[in-house]
């Protein structure tokens, strides 16, 4: 007897899938400990004169901008290295980055108190490129879609864990603040390499995965100008909501402490009481996208989990401000919120733009570009709520922020919709 065709594929493809997920979701998972390690203190006893705004302005709040600095030209990096390196090269390469971000947090713990938000900056400034570097691996199977929204999973639990190991080491171990960072690094050093190692074993994407998907292939300069030559209009709508998304997203993940203790939650286990709730959310809302095999279909649901987010958003600050839900409750659904809304652009959107066009290259160029841009645009937040709209408290913020991102979100997300499905199958897919 016969199996009908892909029976006998269909237990090696979920046993790939299982692995390449967990791989990946373990190696990024890990990086966010050299990341995001340092926002478990409050520093509440440094501060920094800054002679030319005529200021003195926190520890903390320096070091989150000189953080946010030092990712946001990784990413304007990650544009080119990301989209060019060879695939043999993509392993070694995530192994030097994190390693020369972990001796940076070294630095922090170890030089005088001027040049620390040097060694935050310079920590931040090879991580950017990690995330484009993990897709690479994924990209362009059949999987995909499920690979993507499973290490999606890791950075939005790994915020709040990495923060409860960093307390962790200060409450219960009697760590410093400045070394803690350092500390929280090495836990996870071990971990993140073999998750790295594993990632480099996972065979490239096959015929069969090119089909659906269509070839992914590093893009040169000339590549990456045609590409953005042809969907300019579109990737710029897409950019600018994703300025939005991404800088409301980076101010909730640092500063959801204050938020907390603002709303009168002091209560280290709440970071894990929203977040993990939060991942499992995103990860049944996206994964169900896997099921949608037409592109053109997949595309346009993308869109919808996206919107859907941003009305979450608007909702759950409605009813909060009205008293209809808890403190916690609606720093739960704006992370759904948030989630649903942000996760697809490093995601299944360009994955899926990509198939659906039929435009040879590689995701990762168009997520490094959105990358780069929101990311700017995070530094500029930061820049304004921290230096030049310091008296405003964080939950205040918060509150007002999120309405604009809502607001403005939804008009960009839809017409960079109607622009795509427009675009589908139309021309050359080399772009020439």
């Amino acid at each position: 007897m016969t199996n009908p065709p892909g029976r006998k594929n269909r237990r090696p493809l979920a046993g790939f899938a299982l692995v390449a997920t967990g791989a990946a979701f373990a190696a990024y998972f890990c990086m966010y400990a050299f990341r995001r390690g340092f926002t478990a203190g409050t520093y509440s006893d440094v501060d920094f004169e800054l002679p030319l705004l005529g200021q003195v302005v926190g520890g903390k709040t320096l070091f989150v901008i000189a953080q946010i600095i030092g990712y946001c030209l990784s990413k304007y990096v990650g544009t080119k290295v990301c989209a060019e390196v060879r695939y043999s090269r993509l392993a070694p390469m995530m192994a030097g980055l994190v390693l020369a971000s972990w001796l940076a947090l070294l630095l922090f713990a170890l030089a005088p108190p001027p040049l620390r938000p040097v060694a935050i900056f310079a920590s931040a400034l090879p991580l950017g490129m990690v995330w484009g570097l993990v897709i690479r691996f994924l990209e362009g199977r059949e999987t995909s879609d499920l690979l993507l929204v499973g290490l999606s999973c890791s950075y939005i639990l790994a915020g709040g864990e990495v923060r409860r190991t960093g307390r962790w080491l200060i409450d219960h171990h009697g760590v410093s603040e400045f070394w803690m960072p350092f500390v929280t690094g090495a836990l996870y050093l071990c971990p993140f390499l073999l998750a790295v190692w594993i990632l480099s074993r996972l065979p490239r994407p096959s015929e069969a995965d090119r089909r659906p998907r269509g070839e992914r292939v590093p893009m040169a300069r000339a590549d990456r100008w045609r590409f953005l030559r042809r969907f300019l209009p579109g990737m710029l709508m897409l950019c600018l909501a994703y300025v939005l998304l991404t800088a409301y997203r980076d101010f909730r993940d640092v500063y959801q402490t204050e938020i907390f203790l603002a709303m009168d939650i002091d209560d280290h286990a709440a970071f894990t009481r929203t977040e993990r709730p939060v991942a499992v959310g995103v990860v049944a809302a996206l994964g169900l996208l896997f099921l949608i095999r037409d592109n053109r279909a997949g595309l346009t649901a993308t869109y919808a989990v996206m919107v859907g987010g941003l009305a979450l958003l608007w909702g759950s600050t409605w009813m909060f401000e009205r008293d209809r839900i808890g403190g916690e409750t609606w720093m739960l659904l704006t992370g759904l919120g948030i989630y649903l809304a942000y996760v697809p652009f490093g995601t299944l959107l360009f994955e899926r733009t990509f198939a659906y066009t039929r435009y040879a290259g590689t995701a990762v160029f168009a997520i490094y570009v959105a990358d780069a841009i929101g990311y700017t645009g995070t530094v500029a937040l930061q820049i304004y709520k921290d230096l030049l709209a310091g008296g405003r408290d964080e939950l205040g913020f918060f509150i007002d922020f999120t309405k604009v991102v809502a607001l403005a979100g939804v008009p960009l997300l839809a017409c960079a919709l109607i622009y795509f499905r427009r675009k589908g199958g139309s021309g050359d897919p080399t772009g020439h």
